[in-house]
């Protein structure tokens, strides 16, 4: 087990370099089109072909795998936060505000988030710019994925009230907000990071799903999801099994993560 971690932990370090570094690796870039070669298979220049427009299948997927792989873990910032925001306050006051508060959350729960972010995004305009489609993709994600995490965080702060240091604090002169931020948080850490980091292959896998449905990123600018689209367009799979490199991706990426994450026996 320890060298499966090991081999997670080195193919997201690969992925990340390949990810930051896009420019280096493919220096033609994302957009650019060779006209004279589209559709064309492997070779020393384009090493995963082109695509019908001649964009350099090898860039795209760098690219993609930037969009993805950076702005995930920021949607998931923003969801551990609204989770520690709803969850922490649910937890420490308890009672009708707990109730009213986890209400909401049962209801973000027992609607498919996925299915009300595509409801969300559709009614969105579809011809916005390639920068605004990736800004209003992952903040959907943050703004709609915190509800699973904000039940355990106030489970945590519930369980975390009965405890004698609390009520050393309290009798020390600390309440209200300023107990929260100060004690009880900081003592969620391990908390927050684990629903921080089960939370990023969850937004990667759910924008590759809006991709896929030609609602995530908008073109020319790639990601993992719009990658993967292209897919459809296939008939057969022995002439261009090339394309299915971004899945591979997908699968490793995501893959990498569950098994660090099973590392520390993290359970939601």
């Amino acid at each position: 087990m320890k060298a499966l971690r090991i081999a997670a932990a080195a193919l997201l370090i690969i992925a990340a370099i390949g990810a930051i570094g896009a420019k280096y690796f493919a220096p033609s870039g994302y957009a650019h089109q060779f006209r004279e070669t589209p559709d064309a298979s492997p070779s020393g220049q384009h090493p995963l072909g082109t695509d019908e427009l001649g964009r350099d299948r090898f860039a795209r997927l760098l690219y993609g795998m930037r969009v993805s792989l950076l702005l995930a873990p920021l949607a998931a910032a923003v969801a551990t936060a609204l989770a520690a925001f709803l969850g922490g306050i649910a937890g420490y006051f308890g009672g009708w505000i707990e109730r009213c508060l986890m209400v909401v959350v049962d209801l973000f729960l027992c609607i498919p988030w996925l299915f009300l972010l595509i409801t969300v995004r559709a009614v969105l305009p579809l011809n916005i710019s390639p920068e605004a489609s990736v800004v209003v993709t992952f903040t959907l994600l943050g703004l709609l994925g915190w509800a699973a995490s904000a039940r355990v965080i106030c489970a945590g702060t519930r369980d975390m009230m009965k405890s004698e240091f609390v009520w050393l604090a309290r009798a020390s002169g600390f309440s209200g907000l300023k107990l929260l931020r100060l004690h009880l948080l900081p003592n969620l850490k391990p908390t927050l990071l684990a629903q921080f980091w089960i939370s990023i292959p969850v937004f990667i896998i759910a924008e590759a799903n809006l991709g896929v449905l030609g609602l995530g990123v908008s073109e020319p600018l790639p990601s993992l999801g719009s990658l993967l689209r292209e897919l459809q367009q296939m008939v057969t799979l022995r002439p261009e099994p090339w394309q299915f490199v971004p899945l591979l991706v997908l699968i490793l990426v995501v893959s990498s993560f569950q098994t660090l994450l099973n590392k520390h026996e993290v359970r939601v």
